[in-house]
């Protein structure tokens, strides 16, 4: 059992917390039962350490079986190690060490998707996590991130994303006008999410959201910037019909990806 909470290998473990450590070992950190059931389901592979207390492992008797099948050592460790690992107050007594996965660009489009969220300059983790998890609920075929977006392996975007992580492809590292390039020669329209845009009712009964689409979400306080923006081929609001000033990005970005979802699948029965 790891006892020792100042040990080499807890603090190595904890620096993954750091961009700096995740970009030069390619790892990142999951924390909680549910982020490291998905990665033991969907990417066992790609699992280079599992800690666990004792109590966690009794309450979670799956992850020692699926841990099994991949041949992955169960390393025990004492609450307080499992504290100082953590970037969570909570890690629920689970963590993982896992190999970061990217696709390429590219090969996202090449796969002839139907529904693309690209996330340009999306700085909160929290917002991030949530798209990720909306994209893969709606069933969408990728999320690009491009500029300065948040890392999608920050502690805090892995736990939003509560394992969709591991359902959706993520490529990351490009810039906003090659993403939209990319997407138009795949045949999808580019609809930007803008606060100036056309009413997103109106669009959704005159068919527009039917035919393949990546949308364009921006930064949660500027929004796109002119350039970006002139790169979409509309530009769709949600109405606001209360009082509310405006919609958080992760919320307005997880209608935008249903409604487009609802218009494709009623496309396909009409057919």
């Amino acid at each position: 059992m790891l006892e020792n909470p100042r040990s080499a290998r807890v603090r190595t473990v904890a620096k993954l917390a750091k961009r700096r450590t995740r970009d030069e070992t390619g790892l990142f950190l999951l924390e909680g039962p549910q982020a490291v059931r998905e990665a033991l389901r969907y990417r066992p592979e790609g699992i280079v350490e599992l800690y666990v207390t004792p109590t966690a492992a009794q309450k979670h008797p799956d992850l020692s079986e699926r841990a099994g099948e991949a041949d992955l050592e169960l390393v025990y460790t004492t609450e307080q190690v499992l504290d100082s690992m953590a970037d969570t107050v909570t890690p629920q007594g689970v963590i993982a060490v896992a190999r970061q996965f990217p696709v390429r660009m590219r090969d996202v489009f090449a796969a002839s998707p139907r529904l693309v969220a690209i996330c340009e300059q999306v700085r909160d983790p929290g917002n991030l996590g949530t798209i990720i998890r909306a994209a893969d609920a709606a069933g969408a075929d990728a999320v690009i991130l491009t500029g300065r977006t948040v890392d999608p392996f920050h502690p805090k975007v892995v736990r939003a994303t509560t394992g969709s992580l591991f359902h959706v492809p993520l490529a990351l590292g490009g810039e906003v006008g090659d993403a939209v390039t990319a997407a138009r020669a795949a045949s999808l329209r580019v609809i930007a999410a803008d606060v100036k845009g056309d009413d997103l009712l109106a669009a959704r009964e005159s068919g527009v959201l039917a035919p393949p689409t990546a949308w364009l979400f921006g930064n949660e306080a500027r929004g796109l910037d002119d350039d970006a923006l002139g790169l979409a081929d509309i530009a769709l609001r949600l109405p606001i019909y209360g009082r509310a000033e405006s919609l958080n990005l992760a919320t307005a970005a997880s209608v935008c990806l249903y409604e487009t979802a609802f218009a494709q699948r009623a496309s396909v029965t009409e057919r």
